[in-house]
C-alpha cells in the first residue's frame, strides 16, 4: 500500500534515541537534516566547480556462525549538486559472508541494467539539472588492506561499466577513498588528559611512506579516548591537494 513504517525497540525509547529515530527517517524520505556552512557558497574545492557525485558503500553481515543469512550491501549518494547534504540509498542483499558488492551493474539485457549505480545515477542527473556527474568520489567502508586491489578491480570496474551503459562517451574521472575504523591506533595529548581536539589530522610520521593516507579524528569524544578514522586514497584522477581532501572529508563528517 505504500505506507512507510519504521520498528523501534521499546525498551530503548528516550528523547535521544527518539531524535535518532527521526532523523534516519526524515533522510529516507528525501529531507534533510543539516546544511554545512560551505554549501552556502560554491567554496568546496573541485566539488563546487565540477558536477561531483559523492557515493558511500558498505556491507552489513549475518552474526558469527550465521552462515544461511545472507549480507546486505548499501550505497548511499549526493544528489541536488552542487549540495553535499541532501543523499539517498539503495540497498540490496547477496550472498552471505561476501565483502565485495557485486549488484553495482547488474545487466538483464543490453538495454537494460538493475544494478544500484545505475539507480543512483539516474536520481543524479534528474535532481542536479539535467548533468551527468564530471567526477565521482566513492567512499568504501569495511575492508582491509588485503581487499584494496578488489575495491578497484571488482567494484570500480562494476561502477565503470554502469556508466558506460548509460553513455559509452561518457568518461568520468573517479577518486576511491576507503576509511578504516577497526584498528587499534589512537592519539593522545602530552599536555592534557583530555582528547584530541575534534578535527585532528595525523597526516606523517606514523602514515605509510609512499602510499596516500591519513588519520581524523572528526567528532569530539565524549567518553574514552576517541578512535580516529583512517582513510586510504587508493585512486585520486581529480588531483586533490592532502589540505582540500581532508577538508572535504572533514565537512562530509557532519552531514
Amino acid at each position: 500500500m505504500g505506507i512507510v513504517t519504521q520498528c523501534i525497540a521499546p525498551t530503548r525509547v528516550n528523547d535521544q534515541y527518539l531524535t535518532n529515530v527521526l532523523l534516519k527517517i526524515n533522510a529516507k524520505l528525501g529531507g534533510m537534516n543539516s546544511l554545512l556552512t560551505i554549501e552556502h557558497f560554491p567554496s568546496i574545492p573541485l566539488v563546487s566547480k565540477f558536477p561531483t557525485i559523492i557515493i558511500g558503500m558498505d556491507v552489513c553481515h549475518g552474526s558469527p556462525g550465521r552462515s544461511d543469512v545472507p549480507s546486505v550491501a548499501a550505497v548511499v549518494s549526493s544528489r541536488q549538486w552542487p549540495r553535499i547534504s541532501r543523499y539517498r540509498a539503495s540497498v540490496r542483499t547477496q550472498s552471505p559472508k561476501v565483502e565485495m558488492i557485486d549488484s553495482l551493474y547488474k545487466p538483464v539485457s543490453d538495454t537494460e541494467d538493475q544494478g544500484i549505480m545505475r539507480e543512483l545515477l539516474i536520481d543524479f542527473y534528474s535532481s542536479s539539472g539535467q548533468m551527468k556527474p564530471d567526477h565521482i568520489i566513492i567512499f568504501r567502508d569495511g575492508v582491509s588492506e588485503s581487499q584494496f586491489n578488489q575495491v578497484l578491480n571488482i567494484e570500480l570496474n562494476q561502477i565503470i561499466e554502469a556508466c558506460q551503459h548509460l553513455d559509452k562517451k561518457w568518461s568520468p574521472r573517479f577518486m576511491v577513498i576507503v576509511a578504516q575504523k577497526n584498528h587499534h591506533t589512537k592519539f593522545f595529548q602530552t599536555s592534557s588528559p583530555d582528547n584530541v581536539p575534534p578535527g585532528t589530522v595525523i597526516d606523517n610520521k606514523i602514515c605509510h611512506p609512499k602510499n596516500n593516507d591519513f588519520y581524523m579524528c572528526a567528532h569530539a569524544g565524549m567518553i574514552g579516548t576517541t578512535r580516529p578514522t583512517h582513510y586510504h586514497v587508493l585512486l585520486d584522477e581529480l588531483g586533490f591537494s592532502a589540505d582540500d581532501l581532508q577538508e572535504l572529508v572533514h565537512s562530509l563528517s557532519y552531514v
